[in-house]
């Protein structure tokens, strides 16, 4: 979810010169892309609408936990505290391209967009019982646009003309030209609203952490809670949409527990023991050798490879483009080339993992090849103007290099070719095997990480970089220092994961923009480039799909090939396990496995799980 904004406008009514009614196009969602799926307060066809309610269903976490608040990059953030807001708008996991009403009924537009009426629905309460109004959404509003994060801010605030109480279920949304068109109607849907009397009650802020949750309109609260150990949302018995259509068949379990572990070899064997009941692993060692043990054998814990329909994430090393020694390509190239996926995945991840090469793989959007004829009329004339090198016309896209499985060290050839790059690049090998500048200084490279579950994967690259003379170290620090060291810049690689969507938009400036190079969260790297920044803004300007494939394939060549991002490995299924009491629908959609969402508990496989003395 994109967190949001304010805007603290006049008081009263800002209004447009007036538009005849039919002049209007009301509707109960949006596409910019092709027509919705689904109808005005429609279920999804992929859930169960006759799924029973009840039990629990828990997870794992790693480390610990200070705060409830989401939306600042203070503390550190329980897990799954969104399950206590909504939004307006809601998708569906298999309409990629949709956004329906959920706290709303419909919205009303004119053709240009230059402004939103959202009527929002008259029965939505908070958790305690006070009626959502109109004026907890502008209040929301004000509040992300003045407290939010900035890289959100930075992109957003200057997109609104007025944000307006049009009515006490009614509020108005008016855009400056600048505000991109397929934008508009997304950015009046992304709010999830936040109780205005309660802030001004208790005077919380949005850019502070806090150990009590916000007050939100979500179908759980916050219940049991073991500060930094464990914590629990339990069923609002009052939840406005209990009864809605659009939550048919969601929302199945009382209550969602999670339990903290220290590391990961713990968390595994509380699974086992039974803490906790579903495990969404993600370590293909875990995965290829862990589940070797009797509850397994004995089918009380079941494992489920499911599909993933999703663009897959683009994990990786990134670059800090603030310190200048990472700002020549040069540079970059050699110590990208020094990373053996081959060897890893084959030694390490058991060769159940494949390498990310772009940042829209798995989909059509992904530069391939040379580019397309679409793609260069994208790129030509941004060739002419001298922000791009005329090679980005003809050069294939960039890929990862390729090394040998048989061993970690990169090939003679490839060492030799990391080499020659650093040397014309300043960087001299002097008679203690290090590279060195002309003024004597190291070429120094810190890799940060928390979780020891990386130390086998990074060491080896260290290897591999010391070997060449960079004088590469790991620093392995607790999650807080992670957390602080990554916000203030001090580092060389850290770990990133650039995942995109199908549709383009504002969220692309956050991650890429030059305008949220400063301070983000996303654009962590600190890229600044005016010519990603024209594609950015071409891309969001898609009319068509046509429009999206070629603007998407060709910011993605650009991307790529400004090398800021070393690709670390992927995976293209879900791998679930789960105690045996856990159901969900035989078809699964292809953008979400729906854990929390869609699943549910059959209770007499629980029954019988405990009455064998298994859980």
């Amino acid at each position: 979810m994109i967190h949001r904004f304010a805007s603290t406008f006049a008081a009263g009514l800002v209004l447009a010169a007036p538009v005849l009614a039919q002049d209007l196009i009301v509707s109960h969602g949006y596409s910019n892309f092709g027509e919705l799926k689904y109808g005005p307060d429609e279920p999804f066809s992929y859930v169960n609408t006759d799924a029973p309610k009840g039990g629990e269903i828990s997870f794992d976490a790693l480390g610990n936990f200070d705060s409830f608040n989401l939306y600042t990059r203070n503390g550190n953030v329980a897990t799954g505290t969104q399950v206590m807001y909504e939004d307006i708008f809601i998708s569906a996991a298999d309409d990629p391209y949709g956004s329906y009403c959920y706290l709303c009924t419909t919205i009303e537009y004119p053709a240009d967009r230059s402004y939103v009426i959202v009527n929002l629905r008259e029965n939505i309460t908070f958790a305690d019982g006070t009626p959502m109004t109109a004026e907890d959404v502008k209040f929301t509003v004000d509040l992300f646009l003045e407290q939010g994060l900035p890289e959100f801010r930075s992109v957003v605030e200057s997109y609104f003309s007025a944000v307006d109480v049009t009515g006490p279920y009614q509020v108005r949304f008016d855009f400056n030209d600048e505000a991109p068109f397929n934008d508009r109607l997304g950015l009046v849907g992304i709010w999830n609203p936040f109780s205005k009397a309660w802030f001004e009650e208790t005077g919380a802020r949005l850019d502070e952490s806090t150990t009590t949750p916000f007050l939100g309109t979500g179908p759980y609260v916050l219940g049991p809670v073991d500060m930094g150990r464990s914590l629990t949302y339990v069923r609002n018995p009052n939840w406005w949409g209990a009864d809605l259509p659009l939550n048919q068949g969601r929302h199945n379990f009382d209550s969602i527990r999670y339990e903290y572990f220290g590391d990961a070899a713990a968390a595994i064997q509380g699974f086992f023991a039974g803490e906790y009941t579903v495990r969404v692993e993600n370590s293909s060692k875990e995965w290829a050798t862990s589940y070797d043990v009797p509850p397994v054998e004995r089918g009380d814990i079941i494992r489920e490879t499911l599909p993933d329909g999703n663009i897959s994430t683009a994990q990786g090393f990134i670059f800090n483009l603030k310190r200048d020694k990472w700002n020549d390509p040069q540079v970059r190239d050699a110590i990208r080339m020094m990373f053996n996926f081959e060897w890893s995945n084959e030694t390490l991840f058991y060769g159940l993992y494949s390498r990310p090469a772009s940042f829209w793989g798995g989909s059509d959007l992904a530069a391939e090849g040379v580019p397309t004829e679409g793609e260069r009329a994208v790129l030509a004339p941004l060739v002419e103007e001298g922000l791009l090198d005329a090679s980005i016309l003809t050069d294939e896209a960039v890929m990862p290099p390729v090394n040998g499985a048989d061993r970690n060290q990169p090939d003679r050839r490839t060492r030799r070719a990391a080499l020659r790059l650093l040397n014309e690049a300043g960087w001299e090998t002097g008679s203690d095997g290090m590279l060195r500048n002309a003024e004597g200084q190291t070429l120094d490279l810190i890799i940060i990480q928390f979780s020891p579950t990386f130390d086998r994967i990074v060491n080896p690259y260290v290897e591999n970089l010391r070997d060449i003379g960079v004088n590469a170290r790991l620093e392995r620090i607790d999650r807080a220092q992670y957390i602080e060291r990554r916000r203030s810049g001090d580092w060389d690689l850290t770990n990133q994961s650039l995942g995109q969507g199908f549709e383009p938009g504002g969220g692309l400036k956050q991650w890429f923009g030059s305008e949220t190079a400063e301070n983000s969260s996303r654009n962590l790297m600190a890229l600044a480039d005016p010519a990603v920044d024209r594609l950015i803004d071409i891309a969001i300007d898609s009319k068509d799909l046509d429009d999206v494939r070629d603007r998407l394939r060709a910011l993605d060549r650009v991307l790529r090939a400004w090398g800021f991002w070393i690709p670390q490995w992927g995976n293209s299924e879900h791998w679930i396990a789960s105690w045996n009491m856990f159901r969900h629908p035989d078809e699964l959609p292809p953008l979400a496995p729906g854990v929390i969402d869609f699943w549910w508990l059959d209770a007499e496989a629980e029954a019988a799980l405990k009455a064998s003395g298994a859980l």
